[in-house]
């Protein structure tokens, strides 16, 4: 815990002293690191915790984003203050279709959110006041102090992911969340043993929806334009997937290795090799086909496993066994 506690000190200092210590471009690619470092601990809570395996996790990063833009435009709001607008309207959403959702099992579950994500993406572009196939500039951008912009979004996006972290190691370490893990791994034994798993796996995804739509809201407040094609594209949860499952389904180590090697082979590929983006594609599937089959768990428990390592491990240790021979020599002694 002590170790915890200061890596956590050691990363908001970081944070803090980001904007002075990294040049503009740099900013800008740490925000978009941390911030699909905070969406993939989401996606990761929903599927490796719940086991809930959402393909349409997009709609939650559309929702997010065209709230934003649309309370902020139409109140003559600042967006930072309408930013809560985006997780509390994901979580209504997620709210709402989680009943009939619940009903499938599996791989229906993933196919209807998926379903799901294309029908409102469609309707979005056929709304003429969501601007339909053209999308919305952010026209209260003027109310910001653009000279603090990138700064803000960087340290919006570190709070979003340490927030995230943090938040999933304390709930992982509750009672709630040993209820969580039992849910994923046997829901049929969980429910013997009196777990709610209808009520588990509700509020996990009102929490998964919510945490995507602040972070895609946040996302595109850094683009101040948002669109239908971008905000609903199905990129967004293959990336979420890639990240998760390279780096660790289940942990929360994970999804920090999984960023760190999805943005390393972007930049590797496309910056210093001067490659297309097609051949950084063709990347991204060699290393899934590779993990998937040296280790179809990522790259961070078989890591875990041989060194001994457990920086944010959530597991509990069973109970010994008890002393069978002494209660025998008890019970026969009071017999």
């Amino acid at each position: 815990m002590r170790a915890i506690v200061i890596s956590s000190t050691i990363a908001a200092a970081l944070l803090v002293a980001g904007p002075w210590l990294l040049g503009e471009g740099t900013l800008r690619f740490a925000t978009e690191c941390l911030l699909v470092l905070a969406m993939a601990q989401m996606w990761n809570l929903l599927a490796g915790y719940a086991g809930l395996v959402s393909f349409g996790h997009q709609v939650f990063v559309g929702i997010g984003a065209y709230g934003l833009f649309l309370i902020s435009d139409t109140f003559e709001l600042s967006p930072y203050w309408v930013l809560p607008v985006a997780p509390l309207a994901c979580a209504t959403v997620a709210a709402i279709i989680a009943l009939p959702l619940f009903r499938l099992r599996e791989a229906y579950f993933s196919i209807a959110m998926w379903v799901f994500s294309e029908i409102v993406a469609a309707l979005v572009m056929k709304a003429g006041w969501l601007g339909g196939t053209s999308g919305l500039p952010l026209k209260s951008s003027r109310l910001m102090d653009l000279d603090w912009f990138e700064p803000a979004l960087f340290w919006m996006a570190g709070t979003l992911a340490l927030g995230t972290i943090g938040g999933l190691f304390v709930l992982m370490r509750s009672g709630f969340g040993l209820g969580l893990m039992s849910v994923r791994d046997n829901d049929l034994a969980a429910m013997s043993v009196g777990v709610d798993v209808q009520r588990n796996r509700f509020i996990v995804f009102v929490l998964s929806a919510a945490g995507c739509g602040l972070a895609g809201a946040v996302s595109f407040l850094g683009n101040l334009y948002v669109s239908p094609a971008a905000a609903f594209d199905v990129n967004w949860v293959v990336y979420l997937m890639f990240v998760v499952m390279i780096g660790g389904i289940g942990t929360l180590e994970g999804p920090i290795i999984g960023t760190v090697i999805f943005f390393g082979l972007r930049e590797l590929i496309t910056d210093q090799l001067g490659l297309s983006a097609g051949w950084y594609l063709v990347a991204l599937g060699s290393v899934a086909v590779i993990v998937m089959l040296w280790s179809p768990r990522g790259l961070w428990p078989p890591l875990r496993d041989r060194f001994g390592l457990n920086f944010l491990g959530v597991g509990r240790t069973a109970p010994a066994a008890p002393a069978l021979a002494p209660l025998a020599d008890k019970a026969g002694q009071m017999g």
